[in-house]
């Protein structure tokens, strides 16, 4: 597999997770770590200046649609 397919993979996995649960990926629950921490690598990443310009439309996406759950209430 290709870094773009796994990337992108990651990707729809998480956008999958957050429009089913309606909440972001939690540091407070194991099964949601993995994802947690790729999308903290992808963060790191573009501070430094690697992330793919290609890629930060979409992972900016991402982003925002975590913002939209933040601190949410999901059981109101």
């Amino acid at each position: 597999m290709k870094q773009e397919e796994s990337w992108q993979k990651h990707y729809d996995e998480i956008m999958l997770f957050m429009e089913q649960n309606h909440r972001c990926p939690s540091r407070h629950r194991l099964e949601d770590h993995r994802m947690l921490n790729w999308i903290k690598y992808n963060k790191k990443q573009i501070v430094k200046g690697l992330f793919p310009a290609d890629r930060l439309e979409r992972f900016n996406k991402l982003l925002e649609t975590a913002r939209k759950y933040h601190r949410l209430n999901q059981y109101a």
